[in-house]
């Protein structure tokens, strides 16, 4: 019935579009519209169906995705065949990632475009560069605070400059990644100017409150995000009088989803920049996307229902473009994310995988897997299409927030343990040689997140600054040893800016007031090019890092047991200080990859007679795809130096 009354719909819809929509050629777009309009429909009436404006805002709605299929490129219209032909192209081993920020890495994006090689030169072809809209000076939470979603910040340089890199990336093969904010806009944002000189059409696309008596129940059970520094999720606008609901900064207004104009905004803004050449879109915020009173108004499920139809009308429009997830919550709750009821990603192709990041973390504190091997044994099986993008560091702060199930199943106390993480990577625990900052402390809940970069945790900072070559060469390993590991996991790896080179610590942020209060900006460093250049040079950390990520990206790229499709199985190998888990060619199980990684100081020594029904051969003979050399042997036992790591195969 519900099918027979969208199929209904969609021909009165077609019948009333504008002339100049009716006039173009749109035999692909109203292929892929009649093959997802029923869930379209079911969505959009699920969402928005008790509305009286329901029927025209379904037609804004197609018009728009007719409007931005219109505007999309022959060019850009050419990758969408290709990948719906291929639909797991992004699944291959071949793609690695980097994430930085335009004037990080660069000048601008003018001069980030005469940068390019560089990705070339490591073996990057997945650039995410970090937000670039226009935000008010001095209150732009990092990129996040948007107040214009069609312009880019001025500093940064214009869609012209953006067309160019986009251009310059499809030419060597590499993907853009571009943020599109969706939880919220900034307070500067044209819709929240006119909201504030009391306009109802704006108002209505934020949560706006006349009293306190609906945010306080929303208060009660939601949580602060900036307990710090934004305490509460409600700001009290003085032009409106009214209260705004403000759940990360008071200058960020949450979007309220609930009115279907909002939807047709952002998705307008999504197809925008789709046809500019972006091949992958991080959604921001998505956990955040729905509100209800007496819940946490996270994960909510109609948030679910946004995503999901956000995604089937990109499908129609522009279907060789991909969603990231950035919702950093419990594995449990990420995995929906994907799509919940479907078996293929009906939501987002990509999600972060936080969890993996925070347990690789604890394993380098505590030189135990113990925590690691439970937290991944319990992270839940992706879909068949889609994929995890793993990281050790990136743009924002570290939480260590692990499933106490898991921790306690791992023998540690939950609170204490917490404690124990925040103080170790803050350098305040005495055999550490972390050079982090506390971020975020809630001084009610006792919880706390870490800010620093990758060298700096790792101890390379400390080591730099009492010339101590011991610690320095420690250092090293351990940045090898977690990199190897989320080259090799199953995945998209995403490294961060300045990982490759061995950057640490920025200080300089506290001598600017729009960043001195946010310590994150300590491993937001600018790339100094001129230090870059030993990456050329033997002998130095910078070539030692540089050279040994290139290597690792080359052969990864060439192991077709490293692609994701669920074709990984963890092996315990009672060493608490180990990591091991089998990778296999999910075409042909035969060949495979045997990952082992040391997280101890100390040697340590791999048992291949527990692994003989796994099916190695406890007397087989082993090379290291990495050294190219066979790992130290004997007694059916291989052994691992401190911090060491091999990608195994039989011989």
């Amino acid at each position: 019935m519900y099918e027979q009354v969208s199929h209904s719909l969609l021909n009165a819809i077609l019948d009333d579009l504008k002339p100049e929509i009716r006039r173009q050629d749109l035999r692909h777009f109203y292929t892929r519209l009649g093959a997802n309009f029923y869930a379209i429909y079911s969505l959009f009436f699920t969402l928005y169906g008790h509305r009286e404006d329901f029927k025209p805002q379904m037609l804004r709605l197609v018009e728009t995705m007719a409007k931005g299929y219109i505007d999309r490129s022959a060019e850009l219209e050419r990758i969408d065949i290709a990948r719906e032909r291929d639909h797991n192209w992004f699944l291959s081993q071949k793609w690695v990632g980097m994430a930085l920020y335009t004037n990080g890495f660069a000048e601008n994006l003018a001069d980030l475009v005469s940068k390019t090689a560089y990705f070339q030169e490591l073996g990057i072809n997945l650039v995410h560069i970090m937000p670039i809209l226009m935000c008010p000076a001095g209150k732009s939470d990092g990129g996040y605070a948007v107040s214009d979603f069609r312009q880019i910040d001025d500093r940064l340089g214009d869609l012209s400059d953006l067309r160019r890199v986009a251009e310059e990336f499809r030419k060597r093969d590499i993907l853009l990644v571009l943020d599109i904010v969706m939880n919220h806009t900034s307070d500067e944002h044209e819709w929240a100017k006119k909201a504030s000189m009391g306009d109802g059409r704006y108002q209505d696309y934020y949560y706006v409150f006349d009293s306190r008596e609906i945010p306080d129940m929303f208060e009660q059970t939601m949580p602060q995000i900036f307990p710090e520094t934004a305490p509460g999720n409600f700001t009290w606008n003085a032009k409106m009088q009214k209260w705004v609901m403000t759940v990360f900064n008071d200058y960020q207004w949450d979007l309220n989803y609930t009115n279907p104009e909002v939807f047709i905004e952002m998705l307008d803004i999504i197809l925008f920049w789709a046809n500019q050449g972006v091949d992958i879109l991080r959604l921001d915020a998505v956990a955040f996307l729905w509100k209800k009173i007496g819940s946490s108004c996270q994960n909510e499920r109609n948030a679910h229902l946004i995503l999901q139809l956000m995604k089937d009308c990109c499908q129609v429009t522009a279907p060789g473009v991909l969603f990231i997830a950035e919702a950093i919550v419990t594995p449990l709750e990420v995995i929906k994310y994907f799509g919940e009821d479907a078996i293929i990603a009906k939501e987002c192709e990509i999600a972060y995988n936080a969890t993996l990041m925070a347990l690789l973390w604890d394993a380098i504190a505590t030189q135990n897997t113990k925590l690691l091997y439970q937290g991944i044994k319990n992270l839940p099986a992706k879909l068949e299409r889609a994929t995890w993008l793993n990281y050790v560091r990136c743009h924002d702060d570290i939480g260590f927030g692990f499933d106490d199930n898991d921790i306690r199943a791992a023998g540690y106390d939950p609170y204490a343990h917490r404690q124990f993480l925040v103080d170790y990577f803050s350098g305040q625990f005495d055999a550490s040689p972390a050079r982090g900052m506390v971020f975020m402390r809630n001084e009610t809940t006792g919880d706390a997140r870490i800010s620093g970069s990758l060298a700096s945790l790792a101890g390379l900072e400390a080591g730099q600054e009492t010339n101590d070559q011991g610690l320095i060469d420690c250092a090293i390993k351990k940045i090898l040893l977690v990199q190897s590991l989320i080259l090799s996991f199953g995945g998209i790896p995403l490294l961060y800016n300045g990982d490759a080179l061995g950057v640490v610590n920025d200080y300089s942020y506290r001598d600017d007031p729009s960043k001195s209060n946010d310590n994150r900006w300590i491993h937001r460093p600018k790339i100094n090019w001129e230090r870059a250049e030993l990456r050329k040079k033997q002998g130095t950390t910078e070539y030692a890092l540089f050279h040994a990520m290139k290597k690792m990206i080359a052969i990864r790229k060439e192991i077709s047991s490293f692609a994701d499709f669920n074709n990984r199985e963890v092996v315990d190998v009672d060493n608490e200080h180990l990591l091991c888990f089998i990778r296999f060619n999910h075409l042909r199980a035969s060949e495979r990859v045997m990952i082992v990684a040391n997280f101890d100081a100390n040697p340590q020594y791999l048992d291949l007679y527990l692994l003989r029904n796994r099916g190695i051969d406890p007397f087989g003979q082993f090379i290291d795809l990495y050294s190219g050399r066979k790992p130290a042997q004997y007694d059916q036992r291989i052994v691992l130096q401190g911090f060491q790591f091999y990608w195994l195969t039989e011989i």
